[in-house]
């Protein structure tokens, strides 16, 4: 048997009770280490495809039917903004000359969200490229009434990156160039049209690495995510984007430009206005500049991906390792059975591990790599001993980490082919974190395709997703407000970081009192007293 490629503290002769093939799976193992120290080295299996991530629309077979606008499948009315004439069409062809979009097929793509569950019917798109042409974009629409949809990437989970009606799409795909950035202290200043991947190779030759990662990085923005507060990754290790974003460049709904770019890491002078914009999602304002702290570049990072018995044992082995890899911890990730039958039917991956009822990504990120392998030893050689994880594999190489981690990061994807999906975002006690999943099973019956629940289990974030044929009326009335009615008896949150949309709005009381609702609606008076930014979305709609 051939092991991993591990660092030399990290490698062990495995011995196998009973003899078998090259990557078959073997419950029963004993080890023998060069330390002394036993740990868990499962071969790598051959048959573990490509770990690219890719989230768009490409993942849709091209005879998907069309997508039902969103104005037919759900309650809403238009509000009583102005439409879009040839004269403000040529208004914004003297702004951002050549790239005003009318082009319906093109519009397409941008009218619909990536999950493909709504859809607007704009019928103009514009790409400016400066904070200036965003500007006199906005100053002009608010003069004349227009509603407008600030979009990047499009990958958003709740429908609020895309049109409910007719709103002007501005988009911030040609905002994307790297402003400044400086490799003493970390700080990366950008446009907000850059795509997240883009900026973690950028930062990576500097040996840097970017605070967020999102398994839609390929094609998400930055400014996306800072409008959105997105949480994903790396969030147990650097916190949120409230903590490293240093400063915005904002453009309000009349046009001003709110430049608060500061690359401070201390600055304590007056209201922090840049939390305002962080987690708004476009309605009080559009991101077009993002000051954010990147930390080092781990020069160790091992991945392993484990099989767990029970979710009490996903618990335990959290607990476990916490307190074992303390620092060196930089993710911790959950996903059930039916998430891997999913991503091994639709996506063609295969599972590293024997089949599992739960399964966990353990993530170890530092600057030692023999300190790191010898925790990391130590930690697996209790998890095992101890009956928390049946099985698992260890990964160093890049290779092989990315193959690790598309087995979750996938998972969005792999539900997207199952049908329609019913997606919720939910902060809840560790402790009770999975026990909705079951619940909705009994409850739910043959009506549901697949209920499966996964995510971050370090931040007490579960990402739970019901599928169907086709989307059904009958089960979204047994979803909703059911799954919220449930999260609000937790005193959990609605939305742990997909942000609320289109698609949640509705739901905020669950998670906030009247009384900070109030406060918010008063913001964006202030903020948007015509309320034309991303009209719609994020908060209740006022009778």
């Amino acid at each position: 048997m051939v092991p991993h490629l591990v660092p030399r503290q990290l490698v062990w002769l495995c011995r196998r009770q009973v003899a078998c093939a090259r990557g078959a799976s073997v419950q029963h193992r004993t080890w023998a280490g060069v330390s002394g120290a036993p740990s868990l080295l499962s071969p790598w299996r051959a048959t573990v495809t490509s770990p690219l991530v890719c989230r768009s629309s490409s993942s849709t077979p091209p005879s998907a039917p069309k997508v039902v606008l969103t104005q037919e499948r759900y309650p809403v009315t238009r509000l009583p903004f102005s439409v879009v004439s040839e004269d403000d069409l040529a208004a914004f062809a003297r702004i951002v000359p050549g790239r005003v979009i009318t082009d319906p097929e093109v519009l397409e793509a941008s009218n619909v969200d990536w999950l493909r569950t709504v859809r607007g019917c704009s019928k103009v798109l514009l790409r400016p490229r400066t904070s200036q042409e965003v500007a006199h974009i906005l100053r002009y629409c608010h003069e004349r009434n227009l509603a407008v949809n600030p979009q990047g990437g499009n990958t958003g989970m709740v429908g609020g990156s895309v049109p409910v009606f007719d709103e002007i799409i501005l988009s911030t795909a040609l905002m994307n160039e790297v402003i400044s950035f400086h490799s003493v202290s970390g700080t990366l200043v950008c446009q907000a049209g850059c795509v997240l991947e883009e900026l973690s190779r950028y930062v990576e030759e500097r040996g840097f690495v970017m605070p967020l990662d999102l398994g839609a990085k390929g094609s998400c923005h930055i400014g996306g995510n800072v409008a959105t507060n997105a949480g994903g990754l790396r969030f147990l290790r650097y916190g949120s984007l409230h903590g490293t974003v240093l400063g915005l460049e904002v453009v309000l709904a009349d046009g001003t430009v709110l430049n608060c770019l500061s690359s401070l890491r201390k600055d304590n002078t007056g209201y922090d206005l840049k939390q305002l914009f962080i987690g708004s999602e476009g309605t009080l304002g559009v991101i077009t500049a993002v000051s954010i702290q990147c930390p080092p570049k781990p020069r160790a990072v091992n991945v392993a991906f484990l099989g767990c018995p029970g979710f009490a044992e996903v618990l335990q082995t959290f607990t476990t390792c916490k307190g074992l890899l303390g620092e060196i911890l930089s993710a911790y990730e959950f996903m059930d059975a039916e998430c891997m039958w999913l991503v091994t039917r639709h996506l063609r991956l295969a599972s590293p591990v024997q089949e599992s009822p739960f399964y966990v990504l353990i993530e170890t990120s530092g600057s030692r790599a023999g300190h790191d392998a010898e925790k990391l030893s130590d930690f697996l050689d209790q998890v095992l001993s101890s009956g928390l994880v049946t099985d698992g594999t260890v990964a160093t190489d890049q290779m092989k980490l990315k193959a690790l981690w598309a087995l979750r990061e996938r998972i969005s994807e792999a539900l997207s082919r199952d049908g329609y999906v019913y997606k919720y975002d939910l902060s809840l006690p560790t402790e009770r974190l999975y026990d909705l999943v079951p619940d909705l099973r009994a409850r739910l019956g043959s009506r549901a395709k697949h209920v499966v629940g996964y995510g971050h289990l370090g931040d007490g974030n579960l990402h739970l997703n019901v599928t169907s044929e086709a989307f059904s009326p009958s089960l979204l009335d047994a979803l909703e407000p059911y799954v919220y009615e449930w999260t609000a008896r937790q005193r959990g949150s609605v939305s742990a970081e997909h942000g609320l949309g289109f698609k949640k709005r509705g739901v905020l009381g669950y998670s906030k009192p009247p009384e900070a609702l109030r406060l918010m609606q008063q913001l964006k008076a202030l903020l948007d007293p015509k309320g034309i930014l991303n009209p719609y979305k994020t908060l209740p709609a006022q009778a």
